[in-house]
């Protein structure tokens, strides 16, 4: 399961994006396509929350906030 991560992702912007997406909206150029997927990028990353193991229902942006101050306190105590 060494793709697992991105397998998951690919069947959640298909099915949370694309399919609800195309079904409202015809698209004129790809620019704004993906203007409508930056904006979905951003509520994937910091609003819509993840039951993954490492995400514990956290966003993927405070999971990596709270991973990087347990980061830090690692590299400060095996430097003293």
């Amino acid at each position: 399961q060494t793709n697992g991560i991105c397998e998951r992702f690919h069947k959640t912007i298909l099915q949370e994006f694309y399919q609800v997406t195309f079904r409202r909206k015809i698209y004129q150029s790809i620019e704004e396509l993906q203007h409508d997927l930056d904006e979905w990028m951003v509520y994937y990353n910091n609003v819509r929350t993840h039951q993954g193991k490492m995400c514990c229902g956290r966003t993927p942006m405070q999971t990596l906030i709270d991973a990087k101050e347990v980061w830090d306190d690692k590299i400060t105590a095996l430097n003293n």
